[in-house]
C-alpha cells in the first residue's frame, strides 16, 4: 500500500483510509452515528460501533431517503443515491498528508451543512466536495448527511421522536469535537456553516447552549430566517395527518409501526402531506425543527437578545434574486395577480399590504409575479439576515456581508441570481453543475469568480477574515459595506 496515496487516519470507531488528490487528503462515508434503521429509525442518534481492521473511506456513504429536490429545474438533476443503512456519515477533505512537515499545527475546521428545504440533499454530493476549498485556505472542510423529511422532522414528542434531524447535525459537531484532531484539524477552532436549510440549522447551532460553546465562527448563505421554526401545535398536526395517510391511525404501538414502515412509503406519505399543504407563495416544508424542542429553544431572535451569539464571527449573505428559484417555475405565481400577491404579504407581515404596495410602486411595470418575487426574497432571506448581521457588527464583532448578483448569460428563465447560485462558487466545483440553469454555460469569468469567492470564504475560516481587499467588515445598517459579486 502507498501511504501517500492511500492515508490512514484512527478514529474512535476505527481506522479509514483515504485518498489523495492534488495535495489534499479525502475521507468520505465516515459513520458519525450508527445506521438509523430498525430500532434506531425515529430514535436520536447513537454512536456508531467499533469496526475491525481497515474501513475504506475512498467512496461517499448513500444520502439519506428523500424524493428528488424541488429545485432541480434550477440547480440541475442528480441521480437518487439514499439508502437509509449506512445514511449518516460525514465526509472530511484536509492538507495534511502523511509526513506532513506541518502536521504540528493544527487547522482550523469548517462543519458544513447542505440545504434542501429540511427535505433533500447531501454533504456527500460533489457539488459539496470540499478539496478546492480546503486547499484555497490550508483548512479542514467537513460535510455531513443529516435525517430530514419526516425521518428527520417527524414531531411525536410523547415517543421521543422530535428534531431528529437537528440531534444528528449536534452529534456531527460532537463527532468533529472529539475525532478532528486525527485529521490534522483544531477542535477549538470550528467554524459552523451551510446554505439555505443548512444556514437556518448553522444559526441554530451556533446559538444552542448546547453545541453553541463549540463553535468560533459562522457562515450563514441564504438562511432563510424570514421562517420561524415550527409551532409545535402545527408540527404535531402535520405528523396527525401523516400518521393517517399512512393508516397507522390508532396503532397500539405507533412507533413499532412506524419502523415497519418501508422508506419509500414514507416518502409517498410526506409527498402526499406536501400536496395537501401547498399553497401559493408559501415554500415551508410540511416537517423541519421545531420551536421548544431539541435544538431549538428559542427564536433566533431571542437568541440574539440573551447574547447566545456573543463573541462569535459572522460571514452572511444572499442571491440578488432568492425567490426565483421558487416561484419561476411555479405557474400558480406566474398567473398571480396584484390583488392576490398582496394579500398573500398581508398574512406574513402586519404591514404586509404596505410594503407591496411600495415595491410594485417601486417596480412600477412590473408584473404581480416579479413584484411579489422580489418581496418574499427581502422577506425570507434578506431582512433576516441583516438583522442577524446589524446586531453582531454593532456590538463589535467581526462581520462580513456579501450578496451574490452573478448571473449566466444564457438565462431563459430570467432566474437572475437565484437561491442556490453562489454553491458552485462557495466552493469552487463549477465543473459539478453540467446541467445547472441558475449557472449556466461557464465562463472564465465565471471561474475566476469561484477562484475569488472560494478564496475569501476559506480565509475566513481560517482567520476571520476574507482574503479579498474589496470585502470590508460591514458596519451596522451601511448598506455600502456589503460586498456583491458578480
Amino acid at each position: 500500500m502507498n501511504v501517500m496515496n492511500h492515508p490512514v487516519v484512527d478514529t474512535e470507531s476505527g481506522s479509514v483510509q483515504g485518498t489523495v488528490q492534488d495535495g489534499i487528503a479525502a475521507y468520505r462515508g465516515i459513520p458519525y452515528a450508527a445506521s438509523p434503521v430498525a430500532d434506531l429509525r425515529f430514535a436520536a442518534p447513537q454512536q456508531h460501533p467499533k469496526w475491525p481492521g481497515l474501513r475504506d473511506a475512498a467512496q461517499v456513504g448513500p444520502s439519506v431517503p428523500q424524493d428528488a429536490s424541488r429545485l432541480e429545474a434550477v440547480m440541475g438533476p442528480r441521480t437518487p443515491d439514499w439508502n437509509e443503512d449506512g445514511s449518516l456519515t460525514v465526509n472530511v477533505w484536509t492538507p495534511r498528508l502523511p509526513g506532513d512537515s506541518s502536521a504540528e499545527r493544527a487547522r482550523p475546521v469548517l462543519v458544513w451543512f447542505h440545504g434542501g428545504g429540511f427535505t433533500s440533499g447531501s454533504g456527500g454530493w460533489d457539488w459539496y466536495d470540499g478539496s478546492n476549498l480546503a486547499a484555497a485556505g490550508d483548512i479542514i472542510v467537513v460535510t455531513a448527511n443529516y435525517r430530514i423529511g419526516p425521518l428527520g422532522y417527524l414531531y411525536l414528542p410523547e415517543l421521543g421522536v422530535e428534531n431528529l434531524g437537528v440531534q444528528d447535525q449536534g452529534a456531527v459537531l460532537a463527532w468533529v469535537k472529539r475525532n478532528i484532531g486525527s485529521f490534522g484539524g483544531d477542535p477549538e477552532d470550528i467554524t459552523v456553516g451551510g446554505q439555505s436549510a443548512g444556514a437556518f440549522s448553522s444559526l441554530y447551532l451556533a446559538a444552542s447552549p448546547v453545541t453553541g460553546p463549540l463553535i468560533k465562527r459562522v457562515i450563514t448563505q441564504s438562511g432563510p430566517l424570514g421562517l420561524a421554526p415550527q409551532d409545535p401545535e402545527e408540527a404535531a398536526e402535520h405528523a396527525r395527518r401523516f400518521v393517517e395517510i399512512l393508516g397507522l391511525s390508532g396503532s397500539l404501538d405507533l412507533l413499532a409501526g412506524l419502523r415497519a414502515v418501508p422508506a419509500d412509503q414514507l416518502l409517498a406519505a410526506y409527498r402526499q402531506l406536501g400536496g395537501e399543504l401547498s399553497r401559493p407563495g408559501n415554500v415551508a416544508p410540511p416537517m423541519f425543527p421545531v420551536l421548544g424542542a431539541s435544538g431549538i429553544p428559542a427564536t433566533w431572535q431571542q437568541a440574539l437578545s440573551d447574547g447566545r451569539l456573543n463573541g462569535k464571527q459572522l460571514l452572511t449573505g444572499t442571491t440578488r434574486n432568492e425567490m426565483t428559484s421558487f416561484f419561476a417555475f411555479d405557474p400558480r405565481i406566474q398567473a398571480i395577480t396584484a390583488d392576490q400577491a398582496r394579500s398573500i404579504v398581508a398574512t406574513q407581515l402586519d404591514d404586509g399590504a404596505h410594503r407591496y404596495d411600495q415595491t410594485a410602486a417601486q417596480q412600477h411595470t412590473a408584473a404581480p409575479s416579479d413584484v411579489i418575487t422580489e418581496l418574499e426574497t427581502e422577506i425570507l432571506f434578506r431582512d433576516g439576515t441583516l438583522v442577524v448581521a446589524d446586531h453582531q457588527a454593532a456590538a463589535g464583532y467581526a462581520t462580513y456581508v456579501y450578496q451574490f448578483d452573478y448571473t449566466p448569460a444564457d438565462d431563459p428563465k430570467h432566474l437572475g441570481a437565484a437561491h442556490c447560485s453562489e454553491l458552485p462558487f462557495f466552493f469552487n466545483t463549477i465543473d459539478a453543475y453540467p446541467d445547472s440553469p441558475m449557472l449556466g454555460r461557464p465562463t472564465a469569468e465565471a471561474r475566476h469568480l469561484a477562484h475569488t469567492f472560494a478564496h475569501a470564504v476559506a480565509a475566513f475560516v481560517a482567520t476571520g477574515r476574507p482574503a479579498d481587499n474589496r470585502w470590508q467588515p460591514y458596519e451596522s445598517g451601511n448598506a455600502a459595506t456589503v460586498r456583491h459579486f458578480a
